[in-house]
């Protein structure tokens, strides 16, 4: 229905240019519109701080687990080398061996033999005597050292 002034601001009034319910109207799309906008970009930025978050907690976690494996082969080297000392000190010829070389063990009927080395013929060298201590202290020391007295 036109308006019944007669000054033809039907159509503005239509297209939210004139009049008072238009341009609120038009001033509420723009905010709903920013607010949109703004929502829209929260959540985004939530979702890639999310995102990097996880990315940097699991290059974490696979450094963990590299470390891990890493331990892990350690320990079975070092497991293999033990299985091996135990496989070599259970042969009876390697025990007889160490309690005869170690402990001095010896089979019944054999004799023990011991053999001393002979004394040198030089004299056992002694340990210098220290220099006397003089009473003066440590600048007497100094002009011993100084003027040899």
């Amino acid at each position: 229905m036109p308006r019944q002034d007669g000054s033809g601001s039907s159509v503005t009034a239509a297209v939210g240019f004139g009049g008072g319910s238009g341009a609120s109207r038009a001033r509420r799309n723009v905010l709903f519109t920013r607010g949109l906008i703004w929502v829209t970009a929260l959540i985004s930025l939530s979702l890639l701080l999310g995102s990097i978050a996880q990315a940097w907690s699991n290059s974490r976690l696979l450094e963990q687990e590299a470390a891990a494996r890493a331990q892990y082969e350690q320990t079975l080297a070092r497991h293999d080398q033990l299985q091996k000392l135990v496989d070599y000190y259970k042969d009876p010829f390697v025990i007889e061996s160490e309690a005869r070389q170690s402990l001095g063990y010896v089979r019944p009927g054999e004799h023990r033999v011991v053999i001393v080395s002979p004394p040198s013929s030089q004299p056992p060298t002694r340990p210098r005597p220290a220099p006397p201590a003089s009473s003066g202290g440590f600048w007497s020391q100094w002009w011993a050292i100084l003027f040899g007295s």
